[in-house]
Parts: structure tokens; C-alpha cells; sequence
């Protein structure tokens, strides 16, 4: 490594032009404050207080560590903190944290009680009641995991602007197929076409005289838009969780996922009405096989009617082509379907150099005419 150092020190020199590193050229800052552990004589390491136990000198690290320092400050001006969304969910008491912890403790206190349960779980005979626990899942952290999936997936941004919500009403939503096999619509599973042609069986947890709403929409999918949406069902003043009760506004269609686009994301949506609402402006024609006509704004709807409705339960899941799409394109929509595929670019070459050097046998393969003939050379 020196030689080359050497011999480029040289050049330098009788080119009439100094040599110098990188190194050598640039100059040291000065810090921006006090560096950690500068007051601390190393020359003299016998003087430093001893902690005599790791318990004491680990708080005293913990205390130290949650100082402000000034050179912690670099990711609050690289990445600053993102500003606090609008919460437009509905109102929920909270339980008490201290009542809680008493009923746990109480379960627990009861489980370890519990001889036939200790010996199960000592070999390994257990069994756990899923259902139960899902139930507590959907009562205690389930609207949170719920809220952090659809925030993970982009579906506040895309329908609420950035505003979010809680889905505390848990929404179960399920298509019926003709061997009686139920396909469940969860948090972006995986449903085809095909599967979902046919309304679903929608259910959830309502008072007796409350009124409801339910959307289903597709913000991935408009043919000519970015940023609008195909309405695919509404139906409101729903009494109770009695759907078929309900004010039809938009009749359901198929999902359409056009060949080459990937992935769609279909979203049910349940609003609580405070009262029932006139949707006359909303209400589309039976049937509606216009696709200028079931262009949506989810945004756009519940700002016209936020001050009588609330979301309240959330389910969606994820689609993409298969044979069934033909059908909706031909059939119901009376159109060409439309095909999307990826045109690649031409492979780029720098220019052609005229004495190449350290390159393959094969360079000048890159820079012939594809109908020019190489007489079987290669």
C-alpha cells in the first residue's frame, strides 16, 4: 500500500501540485458542546467514586441516560415527530385500570385453586376455549391491533384524509359459497373474486332502536382517477344489525379487479347514526352498472353527513384478477375488459468506445444490429 501512496506523492510533486489526503485537507470541527465523559481524569482512574453494587450503578446509569443531551438532538431535526391525527371514533368509557387488575387477579387467584385444571396443564391435556378468548381479544386489545393493521396498510390515509378511528364494534362479515363453505373477511386476507360475487352475511353487536351504516368500497380500482373510489355497496338506516331492514341506496356489485393491476383493497365500513339520515343525494339508480355512477369519495361522504354518523367497525380484505372478472367486465358492465401490462424499457448501453479495453469477447455484441447475422461465430 505505500508504494502506490509513494509513487502518487511523486506525481504530484512534479506536476507542481501538492499531494495531500483527505485527512490531511479537512479540518476537525468543533463540537457542539461537551463531549461525554470529558471531566473524567483518565490519568487517574483510582480517584473515581466505586458503586460497590451493579444495582446502584445501574440507576445511576438509568438516571444519567434520561438526561437531555446535545447529541441526542440529531433525530428530532433529521426525523421530527409526525403531527397528531384527528380521531373521529366513538366515545368510549374507560375502564378503570385498578378494576381491572382486581378482576384478573381474581381469575388467576382461581385458576391456581383449580386442581383439575393444574394437572391438565401439568400434562400437557389443556384445552384452551379459542372462542372465549377471542371474545376478550375483541373487547380489550383487539380494536387497537385492528386500528394499527388498517394504519399499516394505508386505509385512513386513503379514505379519511389522515384522520383515524377505533373500530370498537366488531364487524364479521362472511360469503357463502354454494358447497356451504364460508369464506370470512378478517383484516386484508386474502378473497378472490369469484368467492365474493355474491353479497356477504354481515353481522355485529347492536342496541335495540340504534341505526346503522354500511359501505363497501374499493379505493384501489378506478379506471380513469387516482384518487377516487367505486362504490360497490351502501346501504343505511339500518335498524339494529338487521341489514335486509335496511334503505338499499347502492346495490352490491362483484368486485373488478382488472387483469395486471395487482392486488385491490375492498373495505367495509359501519357508521352509528345518531338519527336517521336523508340520503336522497347518495341514492343510485337499480340496477347501476355505470361505473361514472358508482364513482365514490368516502371522504367526501362522511363529511357531508359526520355531524349525524360515526365510524364504528372496520373489515376489509384483498383481491386480484382471476377468470370471474371477465364475466363483470362482459356481462354487467357491458365493456371491454381492460388489460395492464408492464412495457419494459430497452436495455441501455453507455457508448460504444472505440478501443475497448478490459471488457468482455462478447462487448461488441451489445452494439450490433439485431437483424444483422453472426454466421453461427456464436
Amino acid at each position: 500500500m505505500a508504494a502506490p501512496l509513494l509513487s502518487a506523492a511523486l506525481c504530484g510533486v512534479r506536476g507542481g501540485r501538492a499531494f495531500g489526503t483527505a485527512a490531511a485537507l479537512c479540518k476537525r470541527a468543533a463540537p457542539l458542546g461537551p463531549m461525554p465523559n470529558e471531566d473524567i481524569d483518565v490519568s487517574n482512574l483510582e480517584t473515581l467514586e466505586k458503586y460497590r453494587s451493579f444495582t446502584r450503578y445501574f440507576k445511576l446509569a438509568e438516571k444519567e441516560s434520561r438526561k437531555p443531551r446535545w447529541w441526542k438532538t440529531y433525530r428530532q431535526h433529521t426525523s421530527p415527530q409526525p403531527e397528531p391525527k384527528t380521531d373521529i371514533s366513538l366515545p368510549r368509557d374507560k375502564l378503570l385500570q385498578a378494576k381491572e387488575i382486581k378482576e384478573r387477579k381474581k381469575i388467576l387467584r382461581a385458576n391456581r385453586h383449580n386442581a383439575e385444571m393444574e394437572r391438565a396443564a401439568r400434562l400437557r391435556t389443556v384445552l384452551i376455549p379459542l372462542d372465549e378468548v377471542r371474545a376478550e381479544w375483541e373487547k380489550t386489545s383487539g380494536p387497537f391491533h385492528k386500528q394499527r393493521v388498517a394504519e399499516h396498510c394505508g386505509i385512513f390515509r386513503d379514505l379519511f384524509k389522515g384522520a383515524t378511528f377505533t373500530p370498537w364494534v366488531t364487524l364479521r362479515v362472511e360469503y357463502s359459497q354454494e358447497d356451504e363453505h364460508l369464506v370470512p373477511v378478517y383484516y386484508g386476507n386474502m378473497v378472490t373474486p369469484s368467492e365474493s360475487s355474491s353479497p356477504p352475511a354481515v353481522s355485529y353487536e347492536a342496541d335495540k332502536g340504534s341505526l346503522w351504516t354500511l359501505l363497501l368500497t374499493n379505493p384501489d380500482g378506478h379506471l380513469r382517477e387516482t384518487d377516487s373510489e367505486y362504490l360497490h355497496w351502501l346501504v343505511t338506516n339500518i335498524p339494529g344489525n338487521d341489514i335486509k331492514s335496511g334503505k338499499e341506496i347502492c346495490h352490491y356489485l362483484p368486485p373488478f379487479p382488472a387483469m395486471g393491476t395487482g392486488y385491490h383493497r375492498f373495505i367495509f365500513l359501519l357508521f352509528k347514526q345518531d338519527c336517521p339520515i336523508d340520503f336522497s343525494e347518495d341514492v343510485r339508480p337499480m340496477p347501476c352498472h355505470s361505473l361514472k355512477m358508482r364513482t365514490f369519495s368516502t371522504f367526501d361522504f362522511y363529511r357531508k353527513h359526520e355531524d349525524a354518523m360515526t365510524p364504528a367497525g372496520l373489515a376489509f380484505f384483498q383481491c386480484q384478477w382471476d377468470s370471474s372478472v371477465t364475466w363483470v367486465f362482459h356481462q354487467l358492465l357491458n365493456m371491454r375488459e381492460p388489460v395492464f401490462e408492464f412495457v419494459r424499457p430497452p436495455v441501455y448501453h453507455p457508448p460504444q468506445l472505440k478501443f475497448p479495453r478490459h471488457q468482455p469477447l462478447r462487448y461488441l455484441d451489445r452494439y450490433r444490429d439485431t437483424k444483422e447475422p453472426t454466421y453461427g461465430i456464436y
